[in-house]
């Protein structure tokens, strides 16, 4: 943790302790987010081995993207979080420009975030191959549905 007083600038560590709260939990969100879209979408895979229905596998897009799309949100909100907590410590920030004491207010969440945080690398190197892996199953299940039907 960095240093949280100055002689000038004395930063509240309970405050700090919130904030840096709220990202632990954002992120363990995040976390869990991940293992149940993998689990869901394996799922829905796994019980479409045996009789291939198109549209169930389709239905399996459902939870991978939304699942996606709620990690893009939690991402969007603890990076203002971050910001809320980097405007507690900046010592270059002058005291009445601060955040009130014990506020919890950050920037408006805009679509804009959100879709910035959605589509960041980490996230689109993890959520776009199980989107992608559904794709090419519907393909393949194309594909060789259409060279079964005379």
């Amino acid at each position: 943790m960095p240093e949280v007083t100055s002689q000038s600038h004395p930063i509240d560590e309970t405050h700090l302790e919130l904030v840096q709260g709220v990202i632990n939990r954002l992120a363990g969100n995040s976390f869990v987010l991940k293992g149940w879209s993998v689990t869901l979408v394996a799922a829905v895979l796994a019980l479409n081995v045996k009789e291939a229905h198109v549209l169930m596998v389709a239905i399996g897009l459902l939870p991978a993207l939304t699942f996606w799309g709620l990690d893009g949100y939690f991402l969007a909100q603890e990076r203002l979080f971050r910001d809320l907590y980097n405007a507690l410590i900046d010592p270059d920030v002058p005291r009445e420009a601060r955040p009130a004491r014990f506020s919890m207010r950050t920037e408006a969440l805009t679509f804009g975030h959100w879709a910035r945080a959605t589509l960041w690398g980490t996230l689109l190197t993890f959520h776009g191959p199980v989107v992608a892996v559904i794709l090419a199953v519907l393909l393949y299940m194309g594909i060789a549905g259409a060279a079964l039907t005379p």
